[in-house]
């Protein structure tokens, strides 16, 4: 192990890149699951739409086994490269070739196209937890320096937001191009474009990180590792709040492409270079996003993560409801709101990830137990089964709705899209608001862990 003061040093610009590029890695993946799997599923391949809206919720039941499973795994890996990024090496091909199978589109029967979703999602999401569980509890042990985790994790989210603008700018005009008319094979080969740039990312990140905190060797169990956890009332409240605000935020951007193609009539025609309009939307929403996670440090420096994190999921929850009432034909004003609530959602993401960390820290602070793996996948496991209901309502929605794959929209169906792409995200980012008043680990008593954790370890800053 380093000495104790390379280990608190400032992390290289190379490392903080190469540890940002694995969340890029991830969000070409996660981000186009979210915003167009829903859509190919029901309106492409043919999927009904509560069908699909059933196969996200029930194939969560894999990962509430699979989650916590990894991050117990994770935690008692010991190589020559680390607990944790060692599968950045080992599970990057599988999850690439896993993301193509998901997006095969085989010709099959109404039911067979269900049981293959069901598979193909359930593997895919096995590699993801496989690759990003430790990838995330990476961040735990790159450096003891709270502020240092902070840089890292601002590098991870501007990568992460870099990663959802070439997916929203990038991802529907290649699939009519490469598709050329046939959405089924222009879905299959951009997905291949987007594995092959994670495969690579994922192994960037493996060369140009290294882990700094080496846990301290001490016999424990299963059962004492899910007891620090569930005495971790603090990560409780986080991981409810990461569930009520992926909730909102999937369900707004998985209803979005419904939104704009039958509300708004908004074509392939395109408004900005290569971009037609729900492009457009969806990136500029994602630049809005890189700024706010952009400037989360130095929003920091100014208002605690706590009242930051109450004021930015509230200002995304009005922002939603105002589309409510923004006229389809309002196009600029539209895109203006939506822009405004995903600026809101790069502070909220960002900031979920650098406050896991405290709570992975104070759980070792109050147990003398490093655990971070199984914290990082729990919360992992929270955020995607707040995806999975995101993008389980809107397919709910549409059903009740009477919604038409790939026809004119009666008034009903126009309504419910409506209704699923403003006024229900609207109601989780309020509450997810509510819920972080009674979150406890403010900038004072985080300064004090970790002075107190630096001094066990023997480090100073």
């Amino acid at each position: 192990m380093a000495t104790s003061k390379s280990n608190t040093a400032p992390l290289s610009f190379v490392e903080k890149l190469g540890y940002g590029s694995g969340d890029m890695a991830s969000n070409f993946y996660m981000t186009f699951f979210n915003i167009f799997l829903l859509y190919y599923y029901v309106d492409v391949w043919g999927i009904s739409p509560a069908g699909a809206a059933t196969m996200f919720l029930v194939t969560k039941v894999i990962d509430a086994v699979s989650d916590p499973a990894m991050g117990l795994i994770a935690d008692r890996t010991n190589t020559r490269w680390g607990k944790y990024r060692p599968f950045l090496l080992w599970v990057a091909l599988p999850y690439a070739l896993l993301g193509y199978l998901l997006f095969l589109g085989p010709e099959l029967s109404g039911a067979g196209k269900l049981v293959f979703a069901y598979v193909s999602y359930s593997l895919v999401m096995l590699a993801y937890t496989a690759i990003n569980v430790p990838y995330s509890a990476l961040l735990a042990v790159i450096s003891p320096v709270s502020e240092e985790r902070t840089k890292a994790t601002q590098f991870r989210f501007v990568s992460a937001a870099l990663g959802t603008l070439v997916v929203g700018a990038c991802a529907k005009p290649l699939v009519a191009f490469l598709g050329g008319g046939d959405e089924v094979l222009g879905f299959r080969l951009t997905i291949i474009l987007f594995a092959i740039l994670s495969m690579a990312l994922f192994f960037f990140t493996f060369a140009a990180t290294r882990e700094r905190i080496s846990p301290r060797e001490n016999k424990s169990s299963i059962k004492g590792d899910f007891a620090i956890l569930k005495n971790n009332t603090s990560w409780i409240i986080l991981a409810l709040c990461s569930v009520i605000s992926i909730v909102g935020f999937v369900a707004r951007i998985s209803s979005t492409a419904f939104y704009t193609k039958y509300n708004m009539g908004l074509v392939d025609e395109k408004v900005l270079w290569w971009m037609d309009g729900t492009s457009l939307i969806f990136s500029t929403g994602t630049v809005a996003q890189l700024f706010g996670a952009l400037l989360t440090p130095y929003v920091l420096k100014l208002v605690d993560k706590k009242i930051l994190m109450i004021l930015v999921n509230t200002l995304f929850g009005v922002s939603v409801v105002l589309t409510y009432f923004v006229p389809v034909e309002q196009y600029a004003l539209t895109l203006v709101v939506y822009t405004v609530g995903l600026f809101c959602f790069g502070l909220i993401i960002t900031l979920l990830f650098v406050m896991y960390t405290d709570c992975s820290e104070y759980g070792e602070w109050i147990s003398g137990r490093n655990i971070a793996a199984l914290t990082v996948s729990a919360s992992m496991f929270a955020i995607k089964f707040g995806s999975a209901v995101g993008s389980a309502i809107p397919g709910y929605i549409l059903d009740i709705a009477g919604f038409v794959k790939g026809q004119e929209q009666t008034p009903g169906a126009l309504q419910g899209i409506s209704f699923m792409w403003s006024i229900v995200p609207s109601v989780f980012f309020f509450a997810a608001a509510g819920l972080m008043i009674f979150y406890k680990l403010d900038s004072k008593t985080m300064e004090k862990i970790e002075k107190e954790m630096l001094d066990r370890r023997g480090e100073t800053l």
